[in-house]
Parts: C-alpha cells; sequence; structure tokens
C-alpha cells in the first residue's frame, strides 16, 4: 500500500500539481491546464486522492508541525531551541508573516479534494467512484476542522466566532476571494460533508491498511469535530458507530508500544503512510522529538510525573532523556528509517469521546468506557466519571500527538504554567488572542475579505 500511494501519486503528478499549489486561496494564480476535462476515470480520481494523502503526510501537517503546534502550547512539552525550530510556537508568538506554512498546505489538500468531489462525468465502478468521492469529502472536512482550530477565534475573547473560509470548489473564479465562515458554520458544513461521505462510500470497499479513509475513519472524524464543539449527541452516535463496528480493540500493555512501529495496528482507525523510501526524513516527527540533528521538542516533567509507576505510557519504553531533557522515545519510534506510519485516528480516543459525548446522561456507563484505557496500562482505574478525570486520561494516553493544546481550548481552559523557565508562552489565559494563529499575510494581502484575526 505504500509504495502503491507514492507511485500512483506520481503517475498523476500532472492533476496533483496543478491542483494542490501553495497557493490554493490566491486568486493571482493562473490554474495552468483544465483539470476537468483531464480527470476523466475512476484510476484519475484514486491518483488524485492518494496525492491528497500524500500532502496530509507532509511535515507541514500530520508529518510534523500540526502535531508539534499544539504539544508545545501546552503543558505537555516545550522547545529547547537545540535547532531553532519551534521556538516561536512555543511561545506562542507568531507573526502574520509566519503563518502561511499550515494554511496554504490544508488548502491544497483541499483542492486536491475539491476536484475529486467536483468530477463529473468519471468512467468506472459506480460503487469505486462512490467511495472515493466520500473520501474526498471526508478529507475535505478533516483539513477544514484542522484549520479552524488553528485560525479560528472561538476562543479569543472578542473574537466574534470567526472561523475560516470553507472552499468547496477548485480555484472557482466566482469564488476567487472567499470570506471567512464562523467557527460554528465550519463545523456545520464539516459535518454535513462527513454525512454526505458516508452516503457514498460502501464498507465493503474500505481498505485494510488503513492508509486511507474508511467508513470508519469518515464516523471518527465526525466523533472529533461533534466533540471540540460540544455536539455531545452527534459525537456519541458518530463514536458508537466505531465502536459497535468491532473492527478495533485496545491492545494490552504488554503490546501497544509496538503499535506505534506496526502498519494497521489492532488500534489503529486512520494512519499516514510511510516507507524507508517515501517519508519525511529528518524533517518527521521521530527526529524533532528525539533526533541528536534535531531533538527540539523535550517533555515537562509535570507530564511525566502524572503517570502511576506500573503505567506502560510512563515507562522507558515510551519516555526517556537525554541531554536536551526529558523525551518521548515510545511515539513515532523509528530513527534511521523513519518509515513508522503517523497515526491519525485511533480507536482509543473513540472510547473516550463517548466516555465524555455519555458523561451528563449516563456517569456510570461514561466511567465504564473511561477505565477501558487505564486497564490496558497498567494504570490505576479511576472511581467516577469526571470531565477533569477524562481530560487526565486523554492528556496521559496522546501526549506527544498534538491534542493537548485542543483539549484545553474546547473546554474554557488556560494553559496550565507548571515550568514558568520552560514554557515561554507564560501559560496563557483562555480567550488571550494567542489562542489563534494569525491569519497570513499571504492570504490577507490579496483578499480583503479574509480579515486579521484580534490581536495581531
Amino acid at each position: 500500500m505504500k509504495k502503491l500511494i507514492y507511485t500512483t501519486f506520481a503517475a498523476v503528478l500532472l492533476f496533483t500539481a496543478a491542483s494542490c499549489s501553495d497557493s490554493d486561496l490566491d486568486p493571482t494564480l493562473a490554474q495552468s491546464k483544465d483539470l476537468e476535462s483531464n480527470v476523466k476515470s475512476a484510476e484519475d480520481l484514486k491518483g488524485i486522492l492518494y496525492g491528497a494523502l500524500n500532502r496530509i503526510s507532509s511535515s507541514t501537517y500530520y508529518g510534523r508541525d500540526y502535531i508539534i503546534i499544539n504539544e508545545v502550547r501546552s503543558d505537555n512539552a516545550y522547545s529547547n531551541g537545540n535547532s531553532n525550530r519551534f521556538i516561536n510556537e512555543a511561545r506562542m508568538d507568531i507573526l502574520p508573516t509566519q503563518s502561511n506554512g499550515v494554511w496554504s498546505q490544508l488548502y491544497s489538500v483541499i483542492g486536491s479534494a475539491n476536484i475529486i468531489i467536483n468530477a463529473a462525468d468519471i468512467t468506472g465502478d459506480a460503487a469505486e467512484i462512490n467511495h472515493y468521492k466520500g473520501q474526498a469529502l471526508a478529507i475535505r472536512a478533516l483539513a477544514h476542522f484542522d484549520l479552524v482550530k488553528l485560525y479560528g477565534q472561538q476562543h479569543v475573547t472578542g473574537g466574534s466566532d470567526l472561523g475560516v473560509p470553507y472552499v468547496t470548489t477548485f480555484r472557482d473564479p466566482d469564488n476567487y476571494f472567499p470570506t471567512r465562515k464562523t467557527a460554528t458554520e465550519v463545523k456545520t458544513l464539516a459535518i454535513a460533508d462527513l454525512d454526505q461521505a458516508l452516503t457514498l462510500m460502501s464498507p465493503a470497499l474500505n481498505d485494510a491498511t488503513k492508509q486511507t479513509i474508511t467508513t470508519h475513519a469518515a464516523n471518527a472524524i465526525k466523533a472529533k469535530i461533534a466533540l471540540y464543539f460540544g455536539d455531545m449527541t452527534t459525537a456519541k452516535d458518530a463514536a458508537w458507530a466505531v465502536i459497535n463496528s468491532q473492527a478495533f480493540t485496545i491492545p494490552d500493555a504488554a503490546d501497544f508500544a509496538a503499535t506505534w512501529s506496526t502498519d494497521s495496528a489492532a488500534n489503529s482507525i486512520f494512519e499516514i503512510a510511510a516507507s524507508p523510501t517515501d517519508n519525511s526524513g529528518i524533517n518527521g516527527l521521530a527526529n524533532i522529538y528525539r533526533g541528536s540533528t534535531y531533538g527540539d521538542i523535550s517533555i515537562l516533567q509535570n507530564l511525566k510525573d502524572i503517570y502511576d509507576a506500573n503505567d506502560v505510557r510512563g515507562s522507558a519504553a515510551f519516555i526517556g532523556s537525554d541531554a536536551l531533557g526529558i523525551k518521548n522515545v515510545g511515539k513515532y519510534p523509528t530513527m534511521g528509517t523513519f518509515d513508522d506510519n503517523i497515526s491519525v485516528l485511533r480507536y482509543e480516543e473513540m472510547v473516550l469521546i463517548y466516555a465524555e459525548a455519555i458523561l451528563a446522561t449516563d456517569p456510570v456507563g461514561s466511567l465504564t468506557y473511561l477505565n477501558m484505557i487505564p486497564a490496558k496500562r497498567n494504570a490505576t482505574t479511576y472511581l467516577v466519571s469526571s470531565l477533569d478525570n477524562i481530560l487526565l486520561e486523554r492528556r496521559k494516553e496522546f501526549a506527544f500527538e498534538g491534542m493537548r493544546f485542543h483539549d484545553l481550548a474546547r473546554t474554557g481552559k488556560d494553559i496550565p504554567l507548571v515550568d514558568p523557565f520552560n514554557q515561554t508562552h507564560g501559560g496563557a489565559t483562555y480567550g488571550d488572542f494567542r489562542y489563534a494563529y494569525p491569519i497570513p499575510n499571504a492570504e490577507a494581502d490579496v483578499n480583503s475579505n479574509v480579515v486579521q484575526n484580534k490581536g495581531y
């Protein structure tokens, strides 16, 4: 599957190079080829889909930056500055001249998705065509969700809930200057995309390698979005769809470490492919966490201290140390070849989403699902289910995966200042304008409809 993704991507470079420039919202960029007349078959759609997945794996997105940004802005990790990477991100001191990388990368992913979604008169098996279109809809929803989490004003006092443009066409001349939707509108549109995706996709066509979007992944994305926006009914139903599929399991403590170097592990819902010949190399997650050349991301002592003595997640299999400080050594572990697949969606997240979603209506059931995770990690289980306990377990389980900042933000919390020396952001309070990244100048300068965020 890994070779198929990147070999196919190379074969359709004609399409993806035109569809996925770093300026997908730039109205001055001329479209060099009439893509609609060249996307003709189901195989063409598959090629563009694999190109979109390749872009998701970029070091600017899930290959590194999007994960690290949301660790160093929290109480989990910090930048030690070994190679001068992620220093400004850790300070929460990003300027509009510095915020374009993620913005451009995610809109390039959206550009690829839109080509697939809007392609007409495609030859081939109808079920396969619909499955590709459904995957593209789910990818479009995920990318917009990730954009609004980073650039949206929903957690900024006086930010008026401004989100991001929700782009549904590829360089549409009638929509060269899209406006920002509210964060709530982005949520509504993303859920609608996922609902449509699930009507188009066929479980029989789900990819067993978990390296493309499946119906399970579409439901998992839906659950994440709903939870973030406090839509507990939708979060509950979508998470339950994954749980009730019985397609996934929580690995035992003895097996957990191995899942991070095992492709398509039993707890994986969606992962990004990497191979010894096609990966982010030194610009990936392994090297930024512990590589001798970079190794810029160190762990705060406070995070290490939350694990029980017997909790495998706090053991030497996951947390080590070197001259630069305490280190993540268990997740994204393989140096040299850098060929560990990158987990984007795990089954454990669905279990904890379900526990949180039913907390208010079924606290006893919530406790059952909450305790499923520590019970499999040799950790102490909880006596009661509460939001604080669920957030604590999420912090333990998803450390180094880029979720902590968003968990604090979505629940209206300040960023705990547990280490005034290493946490150079100083522990921002909820509502601080720095909870949102600035809109990049590269966008705002050419599109007056995209107004700048408060404080920048």
